[in-house]
């Protein structure tokens, strides 16, 4: 299938080329210790690949919110030692000053991570000045981090107008699942959405109600959705004020034939910690003082049915609240139905987002998903519907 955009296939010989590429090192950091090297891993693939076609590869990427003002606690250098173990290659460090002529003496083959591009107040601002001081230093650009293709900015949009442009192989793959899940997916396609709160995910729902067959609401955004079709949620975390846009919501889903399901049955308890006193009541039998803290295990075995009949799956956000046992139930016993569907052939799953990925690692199932997305933002910006700058720049 031709792709709408260039990948590293499309490169043609790079021995001795220069190639600037976006990649994402901005990994958390304590105590001098990278503490978890995920989106490391993630980069290792295009790096080896441009390295052993006898590129000169210039990594670029931010590190933190430095604001444009150089400074140590915001250096890149703090992650050249853990990451040329994570690659298991030699990695060089290349400071803005003298920048050009440590280019300069690279050899084919050899890998080295700029300085960060956040150090440049123009790089956040796209500013052109930016983009050429970049350009400069290389022959080609790849864009690798999808995780911040959601920003127009110098080092994720601007190169890829000024040097011939290409994805990066984890650019590459996340675009090919992003495209199986919603651009072209196979139907029915359902979509779980869980988190706290409504109002952060309004143009997601918006969106995927013109999109999916089947729309699965937890967390605490189920209980917004509950309330506004007259149900008492107690004490439950919920935003009252938007029940007129959740029945807008509805409608919008009744109109495109994409049926919305909300628990009708729940965990309720009355003091939000690890292990309290728990009831399973239908969601009718909610107290005054009890809070809905997971969906119930008729309502998760009715969504395996669900999902028994589906071809694709987006998911974001846990179904409760995963983190403190026992509200993790419903959400790992629905990404293990969707791990052995996906496993069994049936299915097609997606699923990213902060709090989607620890849920699914904690299930145990991230591996058996089709493609898990560390993305944040520019995830959610995609199942929002909207153009990502550095994707769209990828285009031509």
């Amino acid at each position: 299938m031709t792709k709408p955009f260039k990948t590293l296939d499309d490169m043609g010989d790079i021995q001795g080329k220069r190639v600037l590429v976006r990649e994402d090192l901005n990994v958390p950091m304590a105590e001098g210790h990278v503490t978890d090297d995920t989106r490391m891993r993630a980069t290792v693939a295009t790096v080896g690949e441009l390295a052993d076609k006898g590129a000169i590869v210039l990594v670029l990427a931010h590190f933190g919110r430095p604001k444009g003002v150089p400074s140590p606690e915001f250096s890149l250098s703090q992650v050249v030692k853990p990451y040329s173990e994570v690659l298991g290659r030699e990695v060089r460090y290349v400071d803005w000053e003298g920048a050009d002529d440590a280019v300069a003496m690279l050899e084919p083959g050899d890998i080295a991570v700029l300085e960060n591009t956040r150090f440049f107040g123009g790089e956040e601002k796209n500013d052109p000045a930016v983009v050429q001081r970049f350009a400069r230093l290389g022959d080609l650009y790849v864009n690798d981090a999808f995780s911040a293709a959601h920003r127009a900015h110098a080092s994720t949009e601007g190169l890829a107008h000024v040097l011939p442009a290409y994805a990066g192989r984890a650019m590459e793959a996340e675009l090919d699942a992003l495209q199986k899940a919603l651009g072209e997916p196979e139907h029915p396609v359902a979509a779980v959405v869980g988190g706290a709160k409504v109002s952060s995910k309004l143009d997601v729902l918006r969106h995927l109600v013109t999109k999916v067959d089947h729309l699965i609401i937890g967390g605490g955004m189920a209980n917004t959705f509950l309330a506004a079709r007259g149900v008492d949620v107690g004490r439950s975390l919920c935003e009252h004020e938007l029940a007129s846009v959740c029945e807008q919501i509805m409608e919008a889903a009744d109109k495109a034939n994409c049926t919305v399901h909300l628990p009708y049955d729940v965990v309720v308890a009355k003091e939000f910690k690890p292990n309290p006193a728990t009831r399973t009541v239908n969601v009718h039998e909610v107290a005054a003082d009890e809070m809905i803290l997971d969906v119930g295990p008729a309502a998760v075995e009715s969504l395996g049915d669900v999902l028994k009949n589906c071809r694709t799956l987006v998911w974001n956000g846990p179904l409760g609240a995963f983190e403190t046992v026992p509200f993790d139930k419903a959400t790992v016993a629905l990404a293990k139905t969707a791990a052995a569907l996906t496993e069994g052939g049936s299915l097609v799953s997606v699923a990213g987002g902060g709090d989607t990925v620890a849920a699914l690692n904690h299930a145990g199932v991230a591996d058996a998903f089709t493609f898990v997305s560390t993305a944040g933002g520019a995830f959610l910006e995609w199942m929002e519907g909207k153009t990502l700058p550095g994707v769209a720049a990828l285009h031509g």
